[in-house]
């Protein structure tokens, strides 16, 4: 072997090595953070609805770390409480449009014809308006709340999934691995999950982890515009939306809520182009 592909060897080992520290890394702060979410209720230090007025507006000290709201409640308390509607209404949320958009796409790839024309030409019409926009225009319809901004958002959500299931389904329809499922007599169904579904199901999965911080931004952008979930329950958005009157007077208000759905976005975002790289077929092949 030349020098040079040796050190080509090594640094190509050197990299796999580091992605999958890195991946490791990043899977257990995204752990930590489910890990609050589900506990959040034991890990505050306070009762993140208690009011207290003698306490408003107190800035960050050992009694409250974060400071305090308006109505004297502890912003840590609230942040941590937060991260439960938040989190797991985002979590929610991306569950529904990569299922439903896998379904479809899957549907669409395989059948083809009239199924395909009609539900792509249903896709085309979803993806004409703005997103932002015509999330805002269904929650507004249906009257707000965290369901109904989930549903809002899932309504722009699954085109993309559906077409990139789409995609990776026609890609695999013709392949002589399923030409040879098919001679064996597997039904359609068997097909499906058995064959097509693991093999589209990588990419589908990585737009996904990396879709999370996108419908974590819109989501608090509905509950801070009064469209997602309504107070007093704690969450990121909607404390944003609380605090901007105050944002002079008491920054802390909205840096908090602020910094939470900044690093919870950035962990789920290096999460997602960690996995990416992890599941590149040219990372894959040398290990």
């Amino acid at each position: 072997m030349s020098d040079i592909k040796r050190i080509t060897v090594r640094r190509q080992k050197i990299r796999k090595n580091y992605i999958k520290t890195k991946l490791i890394f990043l899977v257990v702060l995204a752990a930590v953070l489910l890990a609050v979410a589900v506990f959040a209720k034991y890990l505050c230090p306070y009762d993140p609805y208690a009011q207290d007025l003698l306490q408003a507006q107190k800035p960050p000290g050992p009694a409250h770390i974060l400071g305090t709201d308006r109505y004297g409640r502890d912003m840590l308390s609230r942040v941590i409480m937060g991260s439960t509607t938040s989190i797991f209404a985002t979590l929610v949320l991306v569950a529904v449009v990569t299922v439903t958009g896998t379904i479809i796409g899957i549907i669409c790839g395989w059948s083809g014809g009239k199924v395909d024309t009609v539900l792509m030409r249903i896709s085309d019409l979803f993806l004409a308006f703005p997103s932002l926009v015509f999330a805002l225009a269904v929650a507004g319809v249906l009257g707000g709340g965290v369901q109904n901004a989930i549903i809002a958002l899932a309504a722009i959500g699954w085109p993309k999934f559906a077409r990139l299931a789409r995609g990776l389904t026609l890609a695999q329809k013709d392949s002589p691995y399923l030409m040879a499922a098919r001679l064996s007599g597997s039904s359609t169904p068997r097909l499906l999950v058995k064959h097509i579904l693991p093999n589209i199901a990588g990419p589908i999965l990585v737009t996904a982890v990396l879709d999370i911080g996108t419908m974590m931004m819109e989501l608090a952008g509905l509950s801070f515009l009064g469209l997602g979930v309504k107070p007093p329950m704690a969450e990121w958005g909607s404390m944003i939306s609380d605090g901007r009157v105050m944002l002079q007077t008491a920054p802390w208000m909205v840096l908090a809520p602020g910094g939470a759905i900044f690093v919870t976005v950035m962990i789920f975002n290096l999460l997602g182009d960690t996995v990416r790289d992890y599941m590149d077929p040219k990372e894959r092949s040398g290990r």
